[in-house]
């Protein structure tokens, strides 16, 4: 008989995305689910998942596409964007990214697959990186100490804002605000103010210094273009015992004095011209920096300098309790993200070009405008004074202006009926400036000639005096073959994706798929700036209502904003559309939000930058919410009940049983139900929140739905609702038009009752990289993502299962199984050998592993989440490693390992250390770099041992290391 040939479907089905993002194959599937115990997917499903919320028909979502059908699909949309030469500024400009960068940062997953630099030492080349962001920011600002990164200059103001709360001597409940800030800036502010309980007072720069303010925020060079000197004002501001934020531009900084030089306290901005895109919007690494006074104080990340167990310089995240979300109700902000990804870009940028490329390319910007300039006021057009590079046009007829612009392919900034405004920047050309005079009649002959007989327009008083860069990193690797190495050194530092797996509880880190990827830098989705008029976006919409219109059927709410660009935004957009929902009955007083004892950090955080008070809820001795606790606290706050907030699966890593009747008593309350959606991995085509009745979840792009993790940010948090909460959304309508030069804005700039603002400074946030998630819904399709969500629950019972003779878990469901992740518990063996879990994570870096998540939510624990995408074979590498660890910490608890003198306590090993001319520890040079034979054929060197991190806390240093540091090391080596 004739061999029977594949059919059709069995050969499109090995084409099929869907095998290449999961990590098992059939066959092993089928092993895995022996091992569990389970006879098949659907099985296992059943009896993790509680029969009270599971779905009974699949998602519906178009047939899946495999990768060249998709990419060809998002082709089209992008195709349908235009890309015209936009010199709408207000934030937002024209850069080249450096070629060298692009591809070996931006494109490349040792550096967008690498997760946030908790474990230091496996994170000391993007680290390092971020030093010099902090060093750069700190620089140019003339201040004493920056952060490495945060969302976005608007969101980065209203930080500055409340650290001057914090940090001011004035009790006043007053922020003032420059009318000259950009819009944004001044929208996301009455956001955040509103729950915090502060007064905006919205006026001219003059007004600031008679304001009874604890903070005054100017914008460097202000919205309209105008530079101005402000030493006067801030005298006049720190004599009331308030602080001065300045919201300033980098580049400009290059020519002009540092706000640090004329009395700012706090400096924010947006470093997205240093050679990121427009990205209609985002994701763009804003920072902060402030004086060193303030330093303990400071919103988000900080990247300090320690010593290693060998004494040698050695990178880590300092005063880490800062984290703001660690803090919970106490804390200050709810920022747990950085846009880290994009500030490496930005640090790159600053290196390849230095100090003298900084300033020569920030000089041609501000000549080209100068001679625009001029131009345009010889043609009896009048013009702003005092720029860098921004012209504020008026006395015109601005309709006709944009008509003929828009017909040049241009994009002017609409500001009233008689002015616009004209930003250059770093792409701008000498004929940019010759069409852009055209379009007001103006006729440039010779611009040389005009370049000639025209002079700067900066004042004399404010060019800058302050050296910046000085440091060799930013004066050494100019050359592209240089920089290339020195980025290539950096990554070769770090453990990514693109080495190992990431196994992070509450963390996921799967695959972010190379056809994922790559439409994120096509020119028509990077090169659209976020105020490009509506016609010009067309396919961006498409794409972004498409994608609102499947997370919404993935998770089964009603509707869905993308505004929010991480999972904290996300979170606190949820809370205010709860807030206002209430506020439009005439409830407003519900103000007690339940948090379970268990819940993220960001919970609670969240909650009091809403106005909310936290009460606690107990949780049962299986990590489940006390649901008797739950009915006594909802009951006992029955009149002032605004929500619970609750993470499903939870923290713990189970489903809870009871999700359904906790929803019921928070209903019967008056109250709404937010579940963060941290976990969604394990939910996506098995049950929908807003089917088993939730009202509000925040989704992490960045997890459950591929955007990579960028060593600590870029995300995206939407918040998807109830039809009810709909309207209470972060407003995405345009912005309106500002009021002109000089005219005051409405006093604190009242929004319509009920209505809820932006939280981030995009109506869409992030929208660049809104494409990944887009590809991977659509190539997955319904029963992919099902599949995929199955088989992350396999990978986690496989790992619990497979460890259960060596590290008991410490919490599981019904049927002794977990959800998608687990939770080891150390405990006992630090009882019994002192050895930490701790301990644990450093000897996982001599395997090649990145550690689990640590001691959260139970301290002295490993919460371990191995995704999907990890196939079977990487599995058993980590099942392997974390048995080895097990005899080696049986061999402590035997005698034949030393208590303290043990390759756990000395973990991670160096390969310095363990090939030094003298070894003296009380194991073998072998097992301590070869634990597993496997491990001399590939092999993961980490750069230092372990850090110090008393040390790095009790001498804070956040900028580059002297390089005097590296002579004496070399010196001594």
């Amino acid at each position: 008989m004739p061999h029977a040939a594949p059919s059709l479907r069995e050969l499109e089905h090995h084409d099929a995305f869907l095998a290449r993002h999961i990590g098992p194959n059939e066959a092993e599937i089928a092993r895995m689910l022996e091992v569990v115990g389970q006879p098949s997917l659907d099985a296992l499903t059943d009896a993790i998942v509680p029969a009270s919320i599971r779905l009974d028909a699949p998602l519906d979502l178009p047939a899946p596409l495999d990768e060249h059908e998709a990419l060809a699909r998002i082709r089209a949309l992008a195709n349908r964007n235009k890309i015209f030469r936009s010199f709408i500024g207000q934030g937002y400009y024209g850069t080249r990214t450096p070629n060298v960068v692009l591809r070996n940062i931006l494109e490349n997953p040792a550096w967008y697959t690498a997760y946030t630099p908790y474990q230091a030492e496996i994170s000391q080349g993007r680290m390092e990186a971020l030093i010099n962001f902090q060093t750069m920011v700190a620089d140019l600002t003339g201040m004493d100490i920056a952060n490495a990164s945060l969302l976005d200059e608007a969101t980065a103001a209203a930080e500055a804002m409340t650290l001057a709360k914090r940090a001011a001597k004035s009790k006043s409940d007053t922020f003032f605000v420059s009318e000259r800030v950009h819009p944004q800036t001044l929208e996301v502010l009455r956001t955040r103010a509103a729950g915090l309980g502060i007064a905006l007072q919205v006026g001219p720069d003059e007004d600031a210094a008679q304001a009874d303010s604890f903070g005054v925020l100017l914008q460097y060079p202000d919205t309209y273009g105008r530079v101005r000197d402000h030493a006067g004002l801030a005298e006049a501001v720190h004599a009331r015992g308030a602080l001065l934020a300045v919201s300033a531009d980098l580049l400009a900084l290059a020519l002009i004095e540092a706000p640090g030089a004329w009395g700012a306290d706090i400096v924010v901005g947006n470093s997205q011209r240093f050679g990121v895109p427009f990205g209609f919007g985002g994701p763009h690494a804003a920072f902060l920096a402030c004086r060193d006074a303030f330093k303990r104080s400071m919103p988000g990340r900080l990247i300090g300098v320690s010593v290693d167990s060998q004494g040698q310089p050695a990178y880590r995240l300092t005063l880490q309790t800062r984290e703001q979300h660690i803090r919970r109700e106490k804390a200050t902000s709810n920022i747990c993200t950085a846009q880290v990804l994009l500030a490496v870009m930005a640090g790159m940028y600053a290196v390849y070009h230095g100090p003298e490329g900084l300033k020569r390319i920030a000089a041609r910007t501000h000549r080209l405008t100068a001679l625009l300039a001029a131009a345009l006021r010889g043609a009896g057009v009048a013009v702003g004074e005092d720029f860098f590079d921004t012209l504020h046009v008026t006395g015109i007829d601005a309709g006709a202006i944009h008509a003929r612009a828009r017909e040049a392919g241009i994009n002017l900034r609409a500001i009233d009926d008689e002015s616009v405004g004209i930003s250059l920047d770093e792409t701008a050309t000498r004929d940019d400036v010759i069409a852009l005079a055209g379009l007001f009649g103006a006729a440039i002959d010779d611009l040389d000639a005009l370049d000639a007989a025209t002079p700067d327009a900066l004042p004399a008083a404010l060019r800058r005096r302050t050296p910046y860069l000085q440091h060799p990193v930013f004066n050494t690797y100019h050359s592209e073959h240089e920089l290339l190495r020195y980025m290539r050194a950096l990554a070769d530092k770090d453990l990514a994706l693109d080495r190992t797996m990431i196994p992070l509880g509450s963390c996921t880190m799967k695959l972010n798929a190379t056809a994922e990827m790559i439409p994120i830098t096509w020119p028509e989705f990077a090169n659209i700036h976020p105020l490009a008029p509506a016609d010009q976006t067309e396919g961006y919409r498409e794409l972004i209502d498409g994608l609102e219109r499947m997370l919404a059927e993935c998770t089964g709410y009603d509707a869905v904003s993308l505004q929010p660009n991480s999972g904290a935004q996300g979170e606190f957009a949820g809370l205010l559309a709860i807030r206002a929902w209430h506020a439009s009955r005439g409830e407003s007083h519900r103000d007690v939000c339940l948090i379970p004892e268990s819940a993220h950090g960001t919970n609670p955080a969240s909650a009091q930058m809403c106005g909310m008070r936290v009460v606690v809820v107990k949780c049962d001795r299986d990590g489940n919410v006390d649901v008797e606790d739950l009915r006594a606290q909802a009951a006992k706050h029955a009149d002032r009940l605004a929500a619970l907030m609750i993470t499903y699966p939870s923290t713990h890593g189970v489903f809870e049983e009871a999700v359904v009747e906790i929803c019921e008593i928070v209903h019967a309350h008056g109250g709404q139900v937010y579940t963060d959606g941290a976990n969604m991995n394990a939910l996506v085509g098995v049950a929908k929140p807003g089917k088993w009745g939730s009202d509000v979840s925040h989704l992490n792009l960045h997890k459950t739905f591929c955007i990579p993790h960028g060593g600590g940010g870029p995300g995206v948090g939407p918040c998807a609702v109830k039809a009810h909460l709909a309207p209470f959304l972060p407003s995405s309508a345009p912005l309106p038009p500002p009021a002109g030069e000089g005219a005051r804005r409405a006093d604190g700039g009242e929004r319509p009752a009920g209505a809820v603002g932006m939280v981030s400074a995009a109506r869409f946030g992030s929208a660049s990289i809104l494409p990944i998630s887009w590809m991977y819904i659509v190539m997955m399709g319904a029963a992919g993502l099902k599949r995929a969500t199955q088989v992350a629950l396999l990978n986690a019972n496989y790992v619990a299962k497979r460890l259960a003779p060596h590290y008991p878990t410490l919490y599981t469901g019904r049927s002794g199984l977990v959800a998608h992740e687990c939770i080891l518990d150390l405990r006992p063996l630090k009882d019994a050998t002192g050895i930490s879990a701790e301990d644990v994570a450093k000897r996982l870096i001599d395997f090649g592993f990145h550690a689990p998540t640590l001691s959260f939510p139970v301290a002295g624990t490993l919460m371990v989440e191995p995704t999907e995408s990890e196939s079977l074979a990487e599995l058993d590498r980590f099942v392997e490693a974390m048995i080895q660890i097990r005899e080696e910490i049986r061999a402590i608890e035997d005698g034949r390992l030393d208590r303290e003198d043990n390759p756990l306590k000395h973990a991670p090993h160096t390969a310095a250390a363990v090939t030094a001319s003298e070894w003296t520890r009380a194991y073998p040079r072998e097992l301590a770099a070869f634990p597993l034979p496997s491990l001399k054929k590939q092999k993961y060197w980490p750069p230092v041992g372990r850090v110090d991190n008393v040390h790095g806390d009790k001498h804070v240093m956040c900028a580059c290391i002297p390089i005097e540091a590296f002579k004496d090391e070399a010196a001594e080596a």
